[in-house]
This record gives C-alpha cells, sequence and structure tokens, in this order.
C-alpha cells in the first residue's frame, strides 16, 4: 500500500496553555465562601484538588470529566487511516451474477482521510454550509479508494463456462 503525504498550506492550529488557578480566585470564592452550599463548596473543592494534581504531574488538559476523554479517544480509534485489506469470499459472494464455488482474494480499501482534506475539501464545505451548493451530491472530504487495481480474476462458474473479471480487487489505496 501506498500513503499519500502532502504538505498542506494551512496554519497548525495554536495551543492553548492551562488556565492559571489564581485568575479564578474571585470566580471560586464566590462558591466557596462559608455560607455557600455545602455540597456545591465539596465538588468544587474536589475540582480544584483534581486540577492542582494534574497541573502538579505535567497534565495539560483537565481531567475533571475521564469519560468524555475516553470517549474521545474511542472515537479516534474508529478513524483508521486509508489501507488495503483483504477478505477471501467465494465469487458468488462477490455479487457480480456469477454462480460459482471458487474462491478469490478480494482486497479492498478502508479507512478515513482526515489527514488528505485539502483547500478545495474546505472550500466546498463553507460552501454548502452558506447554501451557495443545494442539489448536487458533493462529498467535502476525500475518500479511501483505490489507487491501483490487481490483475483480472478469472475462475469457472457453476456451469463450467470460463469467466474473467477486471479491476475487482485493490492493490493500492489512497485518499481521492
Amino acid at each position: 500500500s501506498s500513503s499519500s503525504s502532502s504538505s498542506s498550506s494551512l496554519p497548525a492550529a495554536p495551543r492553548r496553555s492551562p488556565r492559571a488557578l489564581q485568575r479564578h480566585g474571585s470566580l471560586l470564592s464566590q462558591y466557596l465562601h462559608p455560607g455557600g452550599h455545602p455540597e456545591i463548596r465539596q465538588l468544587v473543592s474536589a475540582l480544584v484538588e483534581r486540577y492542582s494534581q494534574a497541573m502538579n504531574s505535567g497534565g495539560h488538559e483537565l481531567p475533571l470529566f475521564p469519560r468524555a476523554g475516553g470517549r474521545r479517544k474511542r472515537a479516534r480509534a474508529r478513524h483508521k487511516p486509508c489501507e488495503l485489506r483483504e477478505l477471501e469470499v467465494s465469487v458468488s459472494e462477490l455479487g457480480l451474477g456469477y454462480e460459482s464455488d471458487e474462491t478469490v482474494l478480494f482486497r479492498y480499501c478502508s479507512g478515513t482521510c482526515e489527514a488528505a482534506v485539502r483547500s478545495y475539501d474546505l472550500s466546498l464545505k463553507s460552501m454548502r454550509s452558506r447554501r451557495r451548493i443545494r442539489k448536487e451530491k458533493v462529498r467535502a472530504r476525500p475518500c479511501c479508494r483505490p489507487l491501483a487495481y490487481d490483475d483480472d480474476v478469472s475462475f469457472l462458474d457453476a456451469y463450467n463456462r470460463y469467466y474473467t473479471v477486471n479491476e475487482l480487487s485493490a492493490k493500492e489505496c489512497g485518499c481521492v
């Protein structure tokens, strides 16, 4: 398989620095005053404690809600890069109308193309969101597709007829 690497003219997103606890002193004091609700005081104290521990251990994010981070990690894990995969199937399972018990190695492309987003994709997405492009079926992101195909595949069907199918199995994948 081949991986396409393109240089993007888009600037890197600026990274925010962690917020200093001192800037929120007045906000915290309004919830921590002695006359405040005890459950809120306890919650705010626990959050401040977690924040302090994270910052002292070199953390850059506020780990207040660990489950939300876990969801993001799982969501990112589903975004696998565009790559070549393979599956052994019978010719009948290919859905091309042939009846045959012969098996073939079917190679296909699967994955996401997040890294291959270009200026075109961003502009197209903007035009769609502004309703400048409405009815056409357009995709504002690249697709994982075959860039090249394996050799032709030949087989005998259930009636001993010989067939050859071209461009059946992917040889190389990329973001198009």
